[in-house]
């Protein structure tokens, strides 16, 4: 267990990196993911972890796009490209791996201010 929440605290600093982000700041749509800690927390097969990044690069890519939208559909296109992640992690990820990865995600989008 302790295990499991320093990875999930070490997939959160690796998604948001080290710095606080203000809330009108165009940096909390930028992702930066680090495939190795992401793989190793989700202990990710090798056919895992080749359609996780391509996941990741899809999702890092529509986040930035929400970012560069309209501010009235921002919010709108943020939560989207969060709900098309977690369908396609789905697909790839088992249960438990699943898990450690909503618990990821729902830390990285609180600590970026991407949920109001």
């Amino acid at each position: 267990m302790i295990l499991t929440v320093v990875a999930v605290l070490s997939m959160t600093t690796a998604f948001a990196g080290n710095d606080p982000i203000e809330g009108n700041d165009m940096n909390i749509y930028e992702l930066n993911v680090n495939m190795n800690k992401l793989s190793e927390t989700l202990k990710l097969t090798d056919g895992q972890q080749f359609e996780v990044e391509g996941i990741m690069d899809t999702f890092a890519k529509e986040l930035k796009e929400a970012g560069e939208a309209d501010e009235t559909f921002r919010q709108e296109k943020v939560n989207m490209a969060i709900k098309k992640d977690i369908q396609k992690m789905r697909r790839v990820l088992n249960s438990k791996q699943m898990r450690t990865y909503l618990r990821v995600l729902n830390m990285t989008v609180y600590n970026r201010g991407l949920n109001k």
